[in-house]
Protein backbone atom coordinates (compact mmCIF):
# COMPACT_ATOMS: atom_id res chain seq x y z
CA UNK A 1 0.00 0.00 0.00
CA UNK A 2 2.71 2.59 0.42
CA UNK A 3 4.33 4.02 -1.70
CA UNK A 4 7.60 2.54 -2.68
CA UNK A 5 10.47 4.39 -0.86
CA UNK A 6 8.24 6.81 1.53
CA UNK A 7 10.69 5.84 4.20
CA UNK A 8 13.58 6.66 2.06
CA UNK A 9 12.44 9.73 0.82
CA UNK A 10 11.37 10.76 4.40
CA UNK A 11 15.14 10.06 5.20
CA UNK A 12 16.73 11.83 1.93
CA UNK A 13 15.00 14.83 2.98
CA UNK A 14 16.20 15.13 7.05
CA UNK A 15 12.84 13.77 7.91
CA UNK A 16 12.45 11.39 10.88
CA UNK A 17 10.74 8.38 10.04
CA UNK A 18 8.14 7.52 12.40
CA UNK A 19 5.46 4.77 12.52
CA UNK A 20 2.98 7.27 12.28
CA UNK A 21 4.06 8.99 9.46
CA UNK A 22 4.41 6.15 7.53
CA UNK A 23 0.95 4.80 8.73
CA UNK A 24 -0.37 8.12 7.47
CA UNK A 25 1.25 7.71 3.77
CA UNK A 26 0.16 4.21 3.98
CA UNK A 27 -3.75 5.94 4.46
CA UNK A 28 -2.99 8.43 1.83
CA UNK A 29 -1.36 5.76 -0.73
CA UNK A 30 -4.46 3.63 0.16
CA UNK A 31 -6.67 6.10 -0.73
CA UNK A 32 -6.53 6.78 -4.43
CA UNK A 33 -7.80 10.26 -3.81
CA UNK A 34 -7.50 13.03 -2.21
CA UNK A 35 -7.97 13.33 1.58
CA UNK A 36 -8.22 16.33 4.29
CA UNK A 37 -6.16 15.83 7.70
CA UNK A 38 -9.54 15.23 9.27
CA UNK A 39 -10.48 12.29 6.55
CA UNK A 40 -7.15 11.38 7.38
CA UNK A 41 -7.51 11.11 11.13
CA UNK A 42 -10.81 9.04 10.62
CA UNK A 43 -9.01 6.98 8.80
CA UNK A 44 -6.27 6.17 11.03
CA UNK A 45 -8.51 5.91 14.29
CA UNK A 46 -10.36 3.24 12.54
CA UNK A 47 -6.97 1.52 12.99
CA UNK A 48 -5.02 3.33 15.06
CA UNK A 49 -6.63 4.66 18.13
CA UNK A 50 -3.64 6.76 19.62
CA UNK A 51 -2.58 8.81 17.03
CA UNK A 52 -3.63 12.52 17.83
CA UNK A 53 -4.74 15.24 15.58
CA UNK A 54 -1.19 17.37 15.87
CA UNK A 55 0.25 14.20 14.82
CA UNK A 56 -1.40 13.84 11.58
CA UNK A 57 -0.84 17.25 11.10
CA UNK A 58 2.63 17.08 11.53
CA UNK A 59 3.08 13.48 9.56
CA UNK A 60 1.26 15.37 6.38
CA UNK A 61 3.77 18.11 6.70
CA UNK A 62 6.62 15.85 6.82
CA UNK A 63 5.07 14.07 3.82
CA UNK A 64 4.99 17.06 1.68
CA UNK A 65 8.14 18.45 2.45
CA UNK A 66 9.52 15.37 1.22
CA UNK A 67 7.47 14.34 -1.22
CA UNK A 68 5.85 11.93 -0.11
CA UNK A 69 2.57 14.23 -0.57
CA UNK A 70 1.43 17.38 -1.67
CA UNK A 71 -0.88 19.82 -0.71
CA UNK A 72 -3.98 20.59 -2.97
CA UNK A 73 -6.27 23.69 -2.30
CA UNK A 74 -9.62 23.63 -1.98
CA UNK A 75 -12.74 25.93 -2.29
CA UNK A 76 -13.11 27.64 0.80
CA UNK A 77 -9.64 27.60 1.93
CA UNK A 78 -9.05 23.75 2.74
CA UNK A 79 -6.34 21.69 1.98
CA UNK A 80 -6.28 17.99 0.80
CA UNK A 81 -3.46 16.15 0.39
CA UNK A 82 -2.30 13.52 -2.05
CA UNK A 83 0.49 10.92 -2.02
CA UNK A 84 3.20 11.40 -4.76
CA UNK A 85 5.31 9.55 -6.82
CA UNK A 86 9.22 10.26 -6.69
CA UNK A 87 9.10 11.52 -10.04
CA UNK A 88 8.67 15.18 -10.32
CA UNK A 89 4.84 15.93 -12.33
CA UNK A 90 1.78 18.25 -12.15
CA UNK A 91 -1.63 17.74 -10.75
CA UNK A 92 -5.16 17.87 -12.47
CA UNK A 93 -7.76 18.33 -9.26
CA UNK A 94 -11.50 18.00 -10.32
CA UNK A 95 -13.55 19.92 -8.26
CA UNK A 96 -16.36 18.33 -9.26
CA UNK A 97 -16.00 14.54 -8.23
CA UNK A 98 -12.08 14.96 -6.51
CA UNK A 99 -10.00 13.12 -8.76
CA UNK A 100 -7.03 13.89 -9.07
CA UNK A 101 -4.76 12.90 -12.27
CA UNK A 102 -1.18 13.34 -12.24
CA UNK A 103 0.54 14.98 -15.09
CA UNK A 104 4.11 14.34 -16.64
CA UNK A 105 6.48 17.18 -16.13
CA UNK A 106 6.83 17.30 -20.25
CA UNK A 107 3.88 19.45 -20.56
CA UNK A 108 5.49 22.37 -18.37
CA UNK A 109 8.91 22.05 -19.13
CA UNK A 110 9.12 24.67 -22.23
CA UNK A 111 7.14 27.40 -19.76
CA UNK A 112 9.86 26.83 -17.17
CA UNK A 113 12.69 27.30 -19.87
CA UNK A 114 10.98 30.42 -21.31
CA UNK A 115 10.67 31.82 -17.70
CA UNK A 116 14.17 31.18 -16.81
CA UNK A 117 15.21 32.59 -20.27
CA UNK A 118 13.11 35.86 -20.06
CA UNK A 119 13.89 36.01 -16.57
CA UNK A 120 17.15 35.37 -15.77
CA UNK A 121 15.85 33.23 -12.69
CA UNK A 122 17.43 30.44 -11.76
CA UNK A 123 14.57 27.51 -11.55
CA UNK A 124 15.18 24.82 -8.94
CA UNK A 125 11.61 23.24 -8.98
CA UNK A 126 7.77 24.03 -9.49
CA UNK A 127 4.71 23.22 -7.96
CA UNK A 128 1.32 23.67 -10.63
CA UNK A 129 -1.85 22.21 -9.97
CA UNK A 130 -4.80 22.84 -12.23
CA UNK A 131 -8.02 22.78 -11.12
CA UNK A 132 -11.02 22.50 -13.14
CA UNK A 133 -13.68 19.26 -14.08
CA UNK A 134 -11.92 15.90 -15.78
CA UNK A 135 -13.66 14.86 -18.82
CA UNK A 136 -16.23 13.03 -17.29
CA UNK A 137 -17.45 15.57 -15.29
CA UNK A 138 -17.08 17.82 -18.19
CA UNK A 139 -18.83 15.65 -20.52
CA UNK A 140 -22.06 15.01 -17.67
CA UNK A 141 -22.50 18.53 -17.73
CA UNK A 142 -22.91 19.28 -21.24
CA UNK A 143 -25.17 16.09 -21.43
CA UNK A 144 -27.37 17.86 -18.61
Amino acid sequence: MRRPGAADRLRAAGERVTPQRLAVADALAASGQPLTAEELLRRLRGRRAAIGRATVFRALEALVGAGVARRLELEGHGSAYVACPAEHHHHLACMECGRVLEIDETYLRGIAERVASDTGFVIDDARVDFYGRCSACAAASRAS
